[in-house]
């Protein structure tokens, strides 16, 4: 049976049922028992698990890093929290050269059942140390796995096969997306990482998106809708392992792709969506595809050059539109979606 539920209520959920489940399972990270929760995914935990399960940590990301690839070597499931992804490229040296490599090194026969969840996106003008989107870092080295659900329902599900995994699993979840709501199962499910999921069906061209991209993916199908053009969504879920022959089935239909993702041009999930349909799609397209993307320069921490690094609906739309060969809308028309202080809206709230 579904209920609406808040994205950080179906990752608090799925959190609580896995450790409910499997003793195995603890959470730790700085911040974990503070009364707001981080971002209200971890509300009430310690109260119900004790300490020694559910734990803060001290500013010491690698040495806590360690501990956690340690303990799971030798049979625990941790989930580590982080309040930014940027407080974690302190422990990269853990990760990359331990946990990502432990069961290759060891033909397969150890494993090292690691969760780490991270939180990335724009907020209060935290600017280039505190506002970064480094997926494409995580993806691009193997034994790693990525996911960046978009949904509370996809929250859930990809925590828990996050949990029960028997390797490394970079959760990376977008801070303006704690507070939306969705339809949430109460029993334990499992979405299948490295699986995409069409969410808005369409003939005219498709947009490839994740994490807080879809829900602007979505936005500008609406109004593209409008205008006649008829847009397929495909939410990627997972950037590693990537879900190339639902993306190549999509565009294939279409013979238009536009890709936006929240993070820098170069070298990223965009980028290496445009190559993969260029090896395998040649002379199918349509158009030229197109990327939404950061532009190439450090997150600001100014209110008013975030109103043009942060791509929003408006350019996905516009992107499409150039793909089709129509007009640009003037960015002007979504002065309003531009209007607050680095916020989604008026009910976003976060833990400081």
């Amino acid at each position: 049976m579904s209920r609406e539920l808040k994205f950080a209520q179906a990752i608090l959920e799925a959190t609580d049922q896995c450790m409910a489940r499997d003793s195995r399972v603890y959470l730790m990270g700085l911040g974990v028992p503070d009364p707001k929760g981080t971002f209200g995914t971890t509300v009430g935990l310690q109260a119900k698990y004790g300490p020694s399960r559910v734990m803060d940590m001290p500013t010491a990301e690698s040495t806590m890093t360690g501990v956690g690839i340690g303990s799971a070597i030798v049979g625990m499931r941790p989930i580590m929290t982080h309040q930014r992804v940027d407080f974690f490229l302190l422990a990269f040296d853990q990760l990359l050269n331990n946990g990502a490599k432990w069961h290759y090194m060891f033909g397969g026969r150890m494993n090292v059942p690691i969760v780490i969840r991270l939180i990335i996106g724009r907020g209060w003008g935290q600017g280039p140390q505190h506002s970064q989107s480094l997926q494409a870092m995580f993806a691009h080295v193997p034994g790693l796995k990525v996911v960046m659900p978009a949904t509370p329902s996809d929250a859930k599900g990809l925590l828990i096969s996050a949990i029960e995994d028997d390797n490394p699993v970079i959760y990376l979840e977008h801070r303006w997306l704690h507070g939306t709501f969705g339809p949430v199962a109460e029993e334990m499910y499992r979405v299948p990482i490295g699986k995409a999921r069409t969410i808005r069906m369409g003939a005219d061209v498709t947009i490839v998106s994740c994490s807080h991209m879809t829900v602007e993916a979505l936005r500008a199908a609406d109004e593209l809708a409008a205008d006649g053009i008829n847009a397929e969504v495909v939410d990627l879920r997972s950037i590693k392992p990537l879900d190339e022959a639902h993306v190549l089935e999509s565009v294939r239909k279409t013979g238009r792709l536009v890709v936006a993702d929240a993070a820098w041009r170069s070298v990223g999930v965009a980028a290496e969506i445009l190559a993969l349909t260029a090896e395998h799609l040649h002379g199918e397209l349509k158009a030229a595809p197109k990327r939404v993307t950061f532009p190439d320069v450090p997150t600001p921490t100014s209110w008013a050059l975030a109103q043009h690094f942060y791509p929003r609906s408006i350019d996905i739309a516009n992107a499409v539109r150039a793909v089709i060969g129509g007009r640009e809308r003037r960015q002007e028309a979504a002065a309003s979606a531009r209007s607050t202080h680095d916020v989604p809206d008026t009910t976003f709230t976060g833990p400081f």
